[in-house]
């Protein structure tokens, strides 16, 4: 896989050698136990994969570099780069700028854009109306489009369904950035409308099987479903794609129960499945696969707590979050600087969306078990900051301190 430069403030020779260790081990990447930090009264297990995926690798190389080759413009950002508030915080002290929030609302208006200033587009992709609006100030969008190619394989895999006549249904949560641009994407060549989770694909159904009046769709789905959408004949002929940071299990659970409405309601054999319904489980990301993989092994190992890392608005993030509370009690971070010195924690509650305290989250009692993993979007840097702070914590930074020169001693 193509290596990318990054900033190495956000690299760690500790987290690398790691990675690179299990990656010799485990080609294939077949095994997702996780990994053990020993440090005698702590004990910190490291998921199998986590932190910066191709995408988010390849959208920060271009966005410094650009920077580096354009000295003298103003550079601006469609929205944040990738939902981590470090790396966003990096390119706005480096004089970025950006033009919108993470809902599209402008914060910065089109118009007082010259031909001669920079536009990124970020990760997520954006809308083909705001790709128009950009070309049409004379701002070319290829050279600095730092698209995910697996956001875009979701695009493609929705053109290719387009053009034999399905529907379009994308799971995504609705205000994201990423499912805005592949319903603006799917939209241009098909019938499309968004669903956030089962509990919309299972109204959205009752409506394919004629239990609810259409009428009524207009006004469920209202600002997710596009221009001239008709209940009746758009939802005759159907296909799933999504979001590529949403929970994997929950998208393909939202497919395989369309389709079983499509099959009961026409009476579908397996072998003309396909006449109502279109086979799209190749759009999952890999990287959505193997964190997710990887964090189901890592939640086998019976732990006190775990401690998710990555930005507050960052999607995949919040499911690696939910999974671990579905199990034990988690501290959704987005820094170690979230850790104080006497011991207590200011976490993420995704249920009230506010940062509580939790204090003395450490025990004092001896061999305490903690899981960490952190987001794609995640510096692995923030996530040894955070080990880091731990050892200090628990008097342990003579014990890691070896424990780093073991791993970086059989690297090398």
């Amino acid at each position: 896989m193509k290596q990318f430069t990054i900033p190495f403030t956000y690299k760690s020779s500790l987290i690398s050698a790691i990675k690179e260790k299990r990656k010799e081990a485990d080609k294939m990447k077949k095994d997702f136990t996780s990994t053990l930090l020993d440090l005698g009264d702590v004990q910190i297990y490291l998921a199998r994969h986590f932190g910066f995926c191709y995408g988010v690798e390849n959208a920060i190389e271009i966005a410094f570099k650009t920077i580096d080759e354009n000295p003298n413009k103003r550079i601006f950002l469609l929205s944040e780069m990738i939902h981590n508030p470090q790396v966003n915080a990096d390119l706005l002290a480096r004089g970025v700028q950006f033009l919108q929030d993470t809902k599209g609302n402008m914060l910065i208006p089109f118009e007082s854009l010259t031909a001669e200033d920079v536009v990124i587009i970020p990760a997520f992709g954006t809308t083909l109306l705001i790709e128009e609006k950009i070309k049409a100030l004379g701002i070319s969008t290829e050279k600095y489009n730092t698209t995910c190619p697996f956001v875009e394989k979701v695009w493609n895999r929705g053109d290719q369904i387009a053009k034999k006549n399905y529907s379009v249904i994308v799971h995504g949560k609705p205000t994201h950035e990423e499912t805005r641009a592949t319903f603006s994407h799917a939209a241009k060549n098909t019938a499309t409308v968004i669903v956030n989770d089962m509990k919309e694909a299972i109204e959205l159904g009752k409506y394919i099987t004629g239990e609810k009046d259409a009428e009524q769709f207009y006004t469920e789905f209202e600002d997710r479903f596009s221009t001239n959408f008709n209940v009746k004949k758009d939802l005759a002929r159907i296909g799933v794609i999504n979001q590529t940071t949403m929970l994997a299990s929950d998208t393909q659970a939202i497919a395989d129960y369309l389709k079983n409405i499509m099959v009961e309601k026409y009476k579908l054999l397996d072998t003309n499945i396909a006449e109502r319904f279109a086979d799209t489980r190749d759009t999952l990301c890999y990287a959505t696969l193997d964190n997710q993989s990887a964090l189901y092994g890592l939640l086998e190992q019976e732990a006190d707590f775990a401690i998710v890392v990555g930005g507050y608005n960052s999607s995949n993030t919040s499911h690696l979050v939910e999974l671990c509370e579905e199990k034990l009690p988690t501290y959704f971070i987005n820094g170690a600087d979230k850790i104080t010195e006497d011991n207590s924690i200011f976490h993420f509650d995704l249920h009230t969306h506010t940062e509580k305290e939790t204090v003395n989250f450490l025990s004092k009692k001896s061999g305490i078990k903690i899981l960490i993993s952190s987001g794609a979007s995640c510096p692995d840097a923030m996530v040894e900051a955070v080990i880091n702070k731990i050892a200090a914590i628990k008097n342990n930074v003579e014990k890691l301190t070896i424990l780093k020169e073991q791993y970086l001693t059989k690297v090398i």
